[in-house]
């Protein structure tokens, strides 16, 4: 990955607050290059290895529940570009019209397949192609919808200087989310909830993540994310 001139990041990116993390990643561009090279090598050996247990579970979607396999949804990666995510279909079809863009583990939208598809992050494995494409990194920013992106502060936006990741420091040590939108009896709140309380900590550490961003730093967290995985 090459960090793009300052000068030419979009307006949004042009505060104080994002350049003092430019600054932090501009000199760390020998560990950027090797993230990206990992991320090439590692997603064509992830697709090759689990090619035939992707179209496995392809399968029992499709004879579980009725719709489509696959899971798309806007999203945004590096420098504000948005792209449409593709994950294993774990809701039941329209289920983004029925409730909130966020859901929890006892969401009553998420089909028997697809809890078991979440607990063990298999939802998450048509990402390893926009990993390969560069839209996503393995660690990195979780990729968040357009509504939740707009209300951003300023210090927020430097968490796009970088692709968006399949795994992050957030998802492995932010361990609320689930309890709090849990207690939510109004769905129309969650969202409220979410920008006002929840956001905000997992920015915490993504933030974190970007001041101390290191390649050795990135395999540890792809570590800790299996370890988490599998315990």
């Amino acid at each position: 990955m090459i960090l793009l001139p300052f000068e030419r990041l979009p307006r949004a990116f042009h505060s104080d607050e994002v350049r003092a993390y430019y600054d932090i990643l501009s000199r760390k561009r020998f560990s950027l290059i090797l993230k990206r090279a990992t991320d090439i090598i590692l997603s064509l050996l992830v697709a090759a290895l689990l090619l035939i247990p992707m179209a496995v579970i392809a399968v029992v979607i499709k004879c579980t529940s009725k719709g489509p396999v696959l899971y798309r949804q806007e999203r945004v990666t590096t420098y504000g570009r948005k792209f449409n995510i593709l994950k294993f279909r774990t809701m039941v079809v329209g289920a983004d019209r029925e409730g909130a863009l966020i859901t929890s583990h006892a969401d009553s939208r998420v089909t028997a397949v697809g809890r078991t598809l979440r607990r063990f992050r298999l939802d998450e494995l048509p990402q390893v192609f926009h990993v390969l494409s560069g839209k996503m990194s393995f660690v990195g920013t979780r990729p968040e919808v357009t509504r939740y992106v707009d209300q951003y502060t300023p210090e927020m936006m430097a968490t796009l200087l970088m692709p968006a990741g399949i795994t992050s420091l957030a998802s492995i040590e932010y361990k609320d989310e689930d309890e709090i939108i849990g207690r939510i009896e109004d769905p129309d709140m969650v969202d409220v909830i979410y920008v006002g309380e929840i956001l905000p900590q997992k920015m915490a550490y993504n933030l974190s993540y970007l001041r101390d961003f290191s390649f050795v730093g990135d395999l540890r967290l792809m570590v800790k994310t299996v370890g988490r995985v599998f315990l």
